[in-house]
């Protein structure tokens, strides 16, 4: 099969059909062995009515349905499960994403050899204030903290060969950071191309505010677990010997004053330094302990996880 079309979707019952019929086209036109799987997330309106139709009327047509809505990361999660096709293409299901980008971003997976192609929005159709300054500031942090040159990390016209799918977890909301998962996996050839977007045609956008700080809370996640989480000792020990060694001078300081120079006067414990001893002290010993246990854990992995073989021969 060459093309495993998956489409996460929430309250969509007006664009499926239309959308289903273009892609339709696209790939008869192309003359590709396709399959196209709408996952369902919770939808509340009659999606899922529609999917199940278009599956009874065409055997290319798959859905997957969720008990209630659990998120776009999911959704492409359990869609990287059960795809078969030798490049997956993820797309949105409200029409702003053209199925006429697909058989470019196909060649360059499989002529120019890319592990992931990312979509580029680079003329928008939404508000300005509203989403287009929230996802430049996003994007541009993105780059900046990942190391993935990418300037539209949160499109959701995507490519990937099968193998990159089936070898990373998207989890929480971490589908805006698939290019940097699949990096961290060992799939380094990630490019970009410029792909049309289309004004919404129905429904309304779920983005908003609440989205928008959560990308920025998981950016942090990922570049900590991008940095940090094969060697959490690297950090949380480094972080505990200076807070120790800081808490520990303050100590030599008061003792040296109290004994020497200060012989006379106020008690160690009424000077506000003995606390910030005290204190950095104690949460330097705890920072380095993390550490330590992190590293426990990761030694006590299991042993089919700590690597995987590209090929053997």
């Amino acid at each position: 099969m060459n093309l495993s079309i998956v489409i996460p979707l929430l309250n969509e019952q007006e664009s499926l059909p239309e959308l289903h019929n273009w892609i339709v086209k696209v790939m008869n036109t192309h003359n590709f062995s396709y399959e196209i799987l709408f996952i369902d997330d919770g939808s509340t309106d009659d999606s899922w009515s529609i999917i199940d139709k278009l599956s009874k009327e065409s055997p290319n047509v798959k859905g997957i349905r969720f008990l209630r809505n659990y998120g776009k990361s999911q959704a492409l999660h359990a869609g990287f499960a059960k795809v078969k096709g030798d490049v997956v293409i993820t797309m949105d299901a409200d029409l702003q994403d053209s199925p006429e980008e697909i058989p470019a971003l196909y060649n360059k997976i499989i002529t120019e050899k890319f592990d992931l192609v990312s979509g580029w929005k680079k003329k928008r159709y939404d508000s300005v204030i509203g989403k287009n300054m929230p996802s430049k500031l996003f994007n541009w942090a993105a780059r900046k903290t990942s190391g993935v040159q990418l300037n539209d990390f949160n499109c959701g016209l995507k490519a990937y060969r099968n193998e990159v799918v089936k070898n990373i977890e998207v989890s929480g909301e971490m589908h805006r950071y698939i290019p940097v998962l699949a990096k961290n996996a060992g799939f380094s050839k990630i490019g970009e191309q410029i792909v049309q977007h289309q004004a919404r045609k129905y429904g309304s956008t779920k983005f908003g505010m609440e989205r928008f700080i959560n990308g920025f809370l998981d950016l942090i996640t990922i570049w900590f677990i991008s940095k940090f989480g094969k060697r959490p000792m690297h950090l949380f020990g480094a972080l505990g010997v200076l807070m120790f060694m800081i808490g520990f001078g303050f100590a030599i300081y008061l003792g040296i004053d109290k004994l020497f120079i200060n012989t006379s006067g106020r008690l160690i414990t009424d000077r506000p330094q003995f606390y910030i001893s005290l204190v950095t002290m104690i949460i330097g010993t705890q920072f380095f302990l993390a550490g330590f246990l992190g590293e426990i854990i990761l030694r006590t992995k299991n042993n089919e996880e700590r690597y995987k073989v590209s090929e053997e021969i």
